[in-house]
C-alpha cells in the first residue's frame, strides 16, 4: 500500500461505521482497480448472534481479490476465543497487505485476532487487553479436569498468537501480563511489540453499545466504564435544522403475540412478562433478539441448576456472557462451595427419593436389652 493512500484509509476511522443489527462485523470495498481497499470492521462481540468466524472468513474471502490492501478495524470487547484464533489465522494468511487497526478497544479474543495482521496501528486513545482464557462448565470431577486441560491448551494458543506478532517479547513477562488481565495503552502495546504504530486518536465510543459487558472484567479502566453513562452522540449525518427522523410504526399487539407464542412453543412461558418489559416492544428486530437471548439465558440457568434466576436475568436484559459470569459467581460463592449434582436433567427428574435414616446403634442396643429383660422376667414368672 502506498504512503499516499495510507492516510486516506486511516482517516476513515472517525466516520460512522454501519454495522448492521444481528452481526458483529461489516465488510466494504472502496475505490476502483489499483485504488481498491477492503475494509473490515469488527465492531461487536465476536461470535455473537450465532455468527461464527467461519462466516466471517467466507465473507472476507468472497470480497478479497488477492491484491487489494485489507484494513481490519477493531472496536470489540472480545468474545469466542476459538473464533478469535480463526480470525487471527485468516488475517495472517493475507500477509503484508493486511493492516490491523484498533479504533477504540481490542480486548480478549479481539486482541488475539488483531495480532494476526502484518502491521497493527493503534489509536493514541485506544487500548488492548489481554487475559487468561475463561469458560463456564458443568459436570462431574472428570469433566472439570478435562475443562482445565482445555484451558491450559488454549492458553498456549493465546501465547503463540501474541508471540507470532511480538517475536522478541519476553515470554515469562507476557504470561504474567496475561494472567493479570492487563489493559495496555497504545504506547504500552507498541513497546511490547503487540502493535507497530500509534495512530491519531479518534472519537469512537467503546464497543458501540456493548460497553456494559466490560463490567464482567476485573480491571476494566474507569474511563471506559464511565462511557456507559454518557448520552448517545447526535447523528452527524443530520444537519442542525433537519427535522428528527420519524420512527417507524410499531404494531405492539403483534409483537406481544409473537413473544407469547414463541415462549409457549419453547416451554419458557415464565419469561413472557420479563421479555415484554425488557424489549418494550420497540421493534420486531429487538423482540427477535430478545427471544433468542431469553432462550439462551434460560438454557444456561437450567444447566447450572439455578432456573429460578432466568426471569431476573431476562428482565434485566443481560446478555449470555454476563449471565455466565453471574452464574459462575453464584456457584463458586454459594454455601459450602460447589454443589455436586449428578441427577438427571430437570425435565426427567424422578420423584424425590425417601432418604434412609442413619443407624442409631445406642437405641438398637437399648431396645435389645429391654427385650431380653422382658423375656427373662416372663420366664421367672412362669417357673414360679
Amino acid at each position: 500500500m502506498s504512503k499516499k493512500a495510507r492516510p486516506r484509509v486511516y482517516n476513515k476511522a472517525g466516520q460512522r461505521v454501519q454495522v448492521q443489527d444481528k452481526t458483529w462485523y461489516a465488510l466494504q470495498a472502496n475505490g476502483e482497480a489499483a485504488e481498491r481497499v477492503i475494509e473490515v470492521f469488527v465492531y461487536g462481540e465476536i461470535g455473537a448472534w450465532g455468527i461464527t468466524a467461519n462466516q466471517f472468513v467466507q465473507d472476507l474471502r468472497a470480497m478479497d481479490d488477492g491484491i487489494s490492501p485489507v484494513i481490519a478495524a477493531f472496536n470489540s470487547i472480545g468474545g469466542d476465543l476459538f473464533d478469535g484464533l480463526a480470525m487471527h489465522n485468516a488475517l495472517s494468511r493475507l500477509g503484508a497487505r493486511c493492516t490491523g487497526r484498533i479504533d477504540a478497544l481490542a480486548a480478549s479474543a479481539a486482541s488475539v485476532a488483531v495480532c494476526g495482521a502484518h502491521r497493527v496501528v493503534i489509536a493514541s486513545n485506544a487500548m488492548l487487553m489481554i487475559h487468561n482464557p475463561w469458560t463456564y462448565a458443568a459436570g462431574d470431577a472428570e469433566d472439570f479436569r478435562k475443562v482445565a486441560d482445555v484451558l491450559d491448551q488454549t492458553m498456549e494458543a493465546i501465547i503463540a498468537a501474541y508471540k507470532a506478532k511480538a517475536s522478541d517479547i519476553d515470554e515469562a513477562e507476557l504470561r504474567r501480563l496475561v494472567a493479570a488481565e492487563t489493559w495496555l495503552t497504545a504506547s504500552e502495546a507498541v513497546a511490547l511489540g503487540l502493535a507497530d504504530e500509534v495512530g491519531d486518536g479518534v472519537s469512537v465510543k467503546a464497543c458501540l453499545g456493548q460497553g456494559a459487558v466490560l463490567q464482567r472484567y476485573q480491571h476494566a479502566p474507569s474511563d471506559l466504564l464511565a462511557q456507559l453513562d454518557e448520552p448517545d452522540e447526535p447523528d452527524p449525518d443530520l444537519e442542525p435544522n433537519d427535522p428528527p427522523l420519524t420512527p417507524p410504526v410499531v404494531d405492539s399487539a403483534k409483537l406481544a403475540l409473537m413473544i407469547t407464542q414463541r415462549c409457549t412453543e419453547a416451554g419458557i412461558s415464565n419469561l413472557i412478562e420479563p421479555l415484554l418489559s425488557s424489549t418494550q416492544l420497540e421493534s420486531e428486530a429487538i423482540v427477535q433478539a430478545g427471544l433468542t437471548r431469553a432462550k439462551a439465558v434460560n438454557d444456561l440457568c437450567v444447566a447450572a441448576r439455578l432456573p429460578e434466576f432466568s426471569v431476573e436475568y431476562v428482565a434485566a436484559g443481560l446478555d449470555v456472557a454476563a449471565v455466565r459470569a453471574r452464574l459462575f459467581d453464584k456457584i463458586v460463592t454459594s454455601g459450602k462451595g460447589f454443589e455436586i449434582d449428578n441427577s438427571l436433567p430437570l425435565d426427567d427428574d424422578p420423584a424425590p427419593k425417601v432418604q434412609a435414616k442413619q443407624i442409631d446403634q445406642p437405641s438398637i442396643w437399648s431396645a435389645r436389652q429391654a427385650a431380653r429383660t422382658g423375656k427373662s422376667q416372663s420366664a421367672t414368672g412362669a417357673r414360679r
